[in-house]
């Protein structure tokens, strides 16, 4: 029987340059055939591969050793054999430099017995002389036949990558379709929820619209003014805001809210606000004190959004503020800065705490029966709404028990008098319009009305598109108000109908709808609307429109 033969003999005979790596790639074994191609001795085992062969310092395009660590650790991840594209790899020379050279390498896995990794086997192919053919063509016969043999011998390593990348091919296939089907899913989830969004939205904006008309008509009423009116505006104005905000999905969802900049006094907004909420703080003894200097304090913001941080902070302190305790409110101005501080003495918290609670869902109280509702949105909102303003809001505490300090800085804006807000005025019309309004929700519908009549114009209201089409059929009008959304056949319809008519062109056709995006606004003027407006709608607005609409 013949001898066993000799393995080591063997590797060592063989014409493929190997190394032989651990798993953390250090030389265990070389071949021959191998020091033979890199120009190293035996000496490199035991070393760990990189810092036999770094790569060459002066190439700052050289990435050979990311490239074969990237395929070493593929095989350790996988325990499968990873086959690498052409590499660039150059090596050092006996004088310090590197000599460059082209590889083909493939790295195989050795697993033991239990199918862990045991060895990386790193095969390679000295390809140099074959890529400076490819690149500088057949400048010499003998390179170019020493390269066709090469090339024959590289058939079978290129047969076997081809095959590994038509699997790699198909795997991709699976994935590409599997993600095609996601995302498809996910696409028809967003237009779910836009749907829904925009028609809540819309839903919310039929009566918010007659609640802000009734409001107007009131101030028109009680010309000495009445304090509840002032809270109703406010609320209200609240109110659409959040509406808009609700109907532009991606801005209620990622918080990219948008300011309506105008120059006000801050102290009307501390005002206001501590106004609204001060009757809650009479339950169970707490007190609110406000102080505000005694002249203005400009800055470029949006009332509403600053409004809302304030109420925030103040929902923030009574919540946690046990019975009987006590909130101060103080606005001033430090520099070129805005002051308002909102303190308390109730729970406080931790001083280290104080970044966390404007974290989305953060509460300063942990979880328990006792713990005040809310989402823990308020402080994340009102920091948000600051920033947006180019301010800040920082919090304050001594400690748990000992109370807390909210403090909002602001830029003051440059000197000027705020904006005054716009009354109702209803003027008489420079001519009388015969107005018809197409309008399902039947209080928005009367409140119109009379608010039109009461600037001399003839105003006529319906329910349905249907009734709208009957009644521009007899009776010409000069202007048709029409809602979208109607419960019979929609506005676009409606108004493509009353165009086709022979005093169709003549009539001035307005949309007025909750529905306002860019793509609503669109559909509306191609279905022949002269003018598109978002409910609520408010008189000023409309007076000016028709105004306009009446100019030659």
């Amino acid at each position: 029987m013949a001898d066993a033969p000799d393995f080591r003999r063997l590797f060592d005979a063989v014409l493929s340059p190997l190394l032989v790596l651990t798993p953390d790639f250090t030389i265990v074994e070389v071949n021959r055939a191998y020091l033979t191609a890199t120009r190293t001795e035996r000496a490199i085992v035991g070393r760990p591969v990189f810092d036999v062969f770094p790569d060459n310092p002066d190439d700052p395009s050289a990435d050979g050793v990311a490239n074969l660590r990237h395929s070493l650790e593929a095989v350790i991840a996988t325990g499968r054999t990873d086959t690498m594209a052409l590499q660039r790899y150059d090596i050092p020379t006996e004088d310090g430099g590197f000599a460059e050279r082209y590889w083909s390498p493939v790295n195989s896995p050795v697993l033991d017995a239990e199918g862990e990794l045991s060895y990386i086997i790193h095969r390679v192919e000295d390809v140099t002389e074959f890529v400076h053919v490819r690149h500088v063509g057949r400048e010499q016969q003998r390179v170019a036949a020493e390269a066709q043999m090469r090339a024959e011998g590289m058939e079978i390593d290129l047969f076997v990558r081809a095959r590994e990348i038509r699997e790699v091919n198909e795997q991709l296939q699976r994935a590409n379709a599997e993600l095609d089907a996601a995302g498809r899913r996910s696409r028809e989830e967003q237009e779910a929820k836009d749907r829904f969004i925009a028609t809540l939205s819309h839903e919310l904006r039929n009566p918010l619209a007659a609640a802000t008309a009734a409001t107007e008509l009131l101030a028109l009423d009680l010309p000495g003014g009445h304090p509840a009116l002032s809270v109703l505006e406010r609320q209200l104005g609240t109110l659409v805001r959040m509406s808009n905000d609700l109907l532009d999905g991606t801005r209620a969802v990622t918080g990219r809210l948008e300011l309506v900049r105008e120059r006000i006094d801050i102290r009307s907004v501390v005002e206001g606000a501590c106004a609204d909420i001060r009757h809650l703080f009479g339950h169970e003894g707490r007190t609110l004190d406000v102080g505000v200097p005694g002249e203005p304090v400009i800055v470029d913001g949006d009332r509403l959004r600053l409004a809302q941080v304030l109420t925030n902070l103040l929902s923030n302190a009574l919540k946690y503020t046990s019975p009987g305790g006590h909130t101060e409110v103080a606005l001033g101005i430090e520099g070129d800065l805005a002051r308002l501080t909102v303190r308390d003495d109730g729970i406080g918290f931790r001083p280290g705490q104080a970044e966390d609670l404007f974290g989305v869902f953060m509460r300063a109280a942990p979880a328990g029966p006792d713990t005040p509702e809310g989402l823990g949105l308020g402080l994340a909102v009102a920091r948000t709404v600051a920033e947006l303003h180019g301010g800040r809001v920082r919090a304050h505490s001594e400690g748990p028990g000992r109370g807390a300090e909210f403090t909002v800085t602001l830029p003051v804006a440059d000197s000027g008098a705020p904006e005054p807000a716009r009354a109702v005025v209803v003027r008489p019309a420079r001519r009388q319009l015969s107005v018809l309004i197409v309008e399902d929700n039947a209080d928005l519908a009367l409140t119109y009305r009379t608010l039109l009549q009461r600037q001399g114009h003839h105003v006529t209201a319906v329910h349905t598109g249907t009734d709208a089409l009957t009644a521009t059929e007899d009776c010409l009008f000069d202007v048709v108000l029409c809602d979208l959304g109607l419960p019979d056949i929609d506005g676009y319809r409606v108004a493509r109908t009353i165009r086709t008519r022979p005093h169709g062109e003549r009539l001035r056709l307005i949309a007025v709808s909750g529905f306002s995006q860019g793509s609503d606004r669109t559909r509306s003027k191609a279905a022949g609307f002269d003018a598109h407006l978002a409910k609520p709608l408010p008189l000023n607005d409309l007076i000016d429109l028709l105004e306009r609409l009446d100019e030659p």
